[in-house]
C-alpha cells in the first residue's frame, strides 16, 4: 500500500485499494464460488480467495495474524461467459487459476519492504488498514515481526530478488525448486536455471491417476488410485506452496482426505460457448484413435463424455525436457529420507505424465510449461508463436484458448483483469516443441477434435 500511494498519491488507504493491488497479481475476490455443495458459502473479505490465516503467538504474550496460501489460490479459475469474456466475479473451485503471478507478487511484497521496513509509516499504514487490531498485536508487529523482517533484508542485501529461483509466470508455478528450497536440495545453476515451471491444471478425474506431478515422479505406495495414498502425497505439496515441514504436512491428510472424497464427483463447469455436436461426434472417433492410448478412454452416452479407463501413461513426447531433469536424484532422496518415505513412491527420469484431459476449454496455456496459446496451435505445431501474453485473459472459442492479436498480445480495447506477462518460448523451460500428435490431421479432421475437446 505504501508503494502505491507513492506511485499513485491519490491512492485511498483503504483495503479496496488494496484488493486492487491484489488482482492485479492474479487474486480473486469474487461475489459467488460456483459448483460447490448447495450447503458451503465462502466468505471473502480482506483477504483473498484461497488465502488461508489465523492468529498464532511466537512467544508467550505475542499476537500475530498470519497469512499462507492455500489451494484455492491456485485451484480456483474465474468463470467465463458464452463469449469467452472472464467474469472475476465468479470464481470455481477446481478450476485452474491461469493469471495468478506468484513472481510478481513475491518481488512486489520484496521490493516494498526493503522501501518502507524502516520507520513508523509500515505500521502506521498496518493500524490504518487493519483497525481492529489491538495492542498486543500492534506491539508484537513492532518488536518482533518487523526485526525478523529486518534481519532477512539485511541477509538479501545486494539480491535483486528475494527468491534465489524464478517462481514462475502468470498460471505457473515452480514447486520443485521450492521444494529443493525447503529440503535445503542444490539448486541448478544456484537457483537461476532451475526453472521447471508447471501450468496450473484443472482438478477434475486427477483422483483417476496413481502418479502425481507433471513427470509422475510420485506414485501410490501400493500402485493403485486408492483415495488415501492420494491424500497423502497431496498433503506433502503444502511443503514447497506453503513452506511447511514435512512432519507439520502430516497432519494435513485428514484435510486432503476430505479434498480427494469432493475430487470424486467435481467436474468442471460445461463449455460455456456453442457447440457443434455433430462435428464433437466425429471428433470423438479421432480422440478414440489419436489420444485415447495416453490420455485415456471416454464413453459418450449423455451429454457429456465420462472417463472409462486411464492408462497413467508416462514417457517423452518431445517437448521442453528441463522441467522432467530439475527433478534430480538429489530431491528424489531428500523426499525418500523425509516423514513421507513410507506414503511416497519416487520415479524420475520417466518423461511426463500425460494428464486426463477435463476442462481443457478452461486451462490455456497447454503443455506441462504453459508454452502454446491454443489447441489449435497444439495441434497444429506451425502456428505456435514465439511469444505471447498470459494473465487477465480472455478465451478464444474458435482455436480454444488465449484471445490473442496476431503480435501475440491482446486485441485492441480489451482491458484485463489482471497485469499480463509474455511467455517467450526460447527461455530455458518454455520452449513449446514437441507433442505433434495431431499434426498429420487434415484441417477439418483437427477442427472436430477440437469440438469433442471443448466437452471433457
Amino acid at each position: 500500500m505504501l508503494s502505491e500511494r507513492k506511485h499513485d498519491p491519490r491512492a485511498e488507504p483503504t483495503l479496496d485499494t488494496l484488493r486492487t493491488v491484489l488482482r492485479r497479481f492474479g487474486f480473486l475476490y469474487p461475489n459467488t464460488a460456483e459448483g460447490l455443495p448447495g450447503t458451503i458459502t465462502i466468505e471473502v473479505t480482506s483477504k483473498p480467495l484461497g488465502m488461508t490465516h489465523g492468529t498464532i503467538a511466537p512467544i508467550g504474550g505475542s499476537k500475530v495474524e498470519v497469512a499462507n496460501l492455500g489451494c484455492a489460490s491456485c485451484h480456483a479459475g474465474v468463470a467465463y461467459d458464452a463469449q469467452g469474456n472472464p467474469d472475476p466475479a465468479r470464481a470455481v473451485p477446481g478450476m485452474p487459476n491461469t493469471s495468478l503471478d506468484l513472481e510478481s507478487y513475491t518481488q512486489a511484497i520484496f521490493l516494498a519492504m526493503r522501501e518502507h521496513s524502516d520507520g513508523d509509516a509500515l505500521l502506521e499504514m498496518a493500524d490504518t488498514l487493519f483497525p481492529e487490531m489491538d495492542w498486543r498485536e500492534r506491539a508484537s508487529l513492532r518488536w518482533l515481526v518487523l526485526p525478523l523482517a529486518r534481519g532477512r533484508l539485511e541477509e538479501l542485501a545486494g539480491r535483486e530478488t528475494a527468491l534465489p529461483f524464478p517462481n514462475g509466470l502468470p498460471g505457473a508455478t515452480n514447486g520443485v525448486a521450492a521444494l529443493k528450497l525447503q529440503t535445503g536440495t542444490a539448486l541448478l545453476g544456484g537457483g537461476f536455471q532451475d526453472r521447471g515451471f508447471v501450468s496450473i491444471p484443472d482438478l477434475a478425474l486427477r483422483h483417476r491417476r496413481s502418479r502425481l506431478l507433471a513427470d509422475g515422479a510420485y506414485s501410490t505406495p501400493s500402485g493403485t488410485t486408492a483415495p488415501s495414498e492420494l491424500a497423502a502425497i497431496t498433503s506433502f505439496f503444502t511443503v514447497p506452496s506453503m513452506g511447511v515441514s514435512a512432519e507439520k504436512a502430516r497432519e494435513y491428510i485428514p484435510q486432503a482426505r476430505a479434498i480427494f472424497a469432493w475430487l470424486a464427483d467435481y467436474r468442471p463447469p460445461p463449455f460455456p460457448g456453442q457447440l457443434d455436436r455433430a462435428k464433437a461426434r466425429r471428433g470423438a472417433g479421432i480422440y478414440a484413435t489419436q489420444c485415447a492410448a495416453c490420455h485415456g478412454k471416454f464413453e459418450w452416452s449423455g451429454a457429456r463424455p465420462k472417463l472409462a479407463t486411464f492408462p497413467d501413461w508416462v514417457g517423452d513426447v518431445g517437448t521442453d525436457s528441463l522441467r522432467a531433469q530439475v527433478f534430480d536424484s538429489a530431491l528424489a532422496e531428500a523426499v525418500r529420507a523425509s516423514s513421507y518415505g513410507d506414503m511416497i513412491r519416487v520415479s524420475i527420469g520417466e518423461g511426463y505424465a500425460a494428464p486426463p484431459l477435463a476442462g481443457l476449454w478452461a486451462s490455456a496455456p497447454y503443455l506441462h510449461n504453459s508454452s502454446v496459446p491454443t489447441l489449435a496451435a497444439l495441434l497444429y505445431p506451425r502456428q505456435r508463436p514465439r511469444r505471447f501474453a498470459v494473465g487477465g485473459h480472455a478465451l478464444d472459442w474458435n482455436a480454444v484458448g488465449l484471445r490473442l492479436a496476431d503480435d501475440g498480445g491482446y486485441p485492441d480495447g480489451y482491458v484485463p483483469f489482471s497485469t499480463p506477462q509474455w511467455v517467450d518460448t526460447s527461455k530455458p523451460g518454455l520452449g513449446n516443441k514437441g507433442h505433434e500428435f495431431g499434426s498429420d490431421l487434415s484441417e477439418a479432421e483437427r477442427a472436430a477434435l477440437i469440438e469433442f475437446l471443448k466437452l471433457l
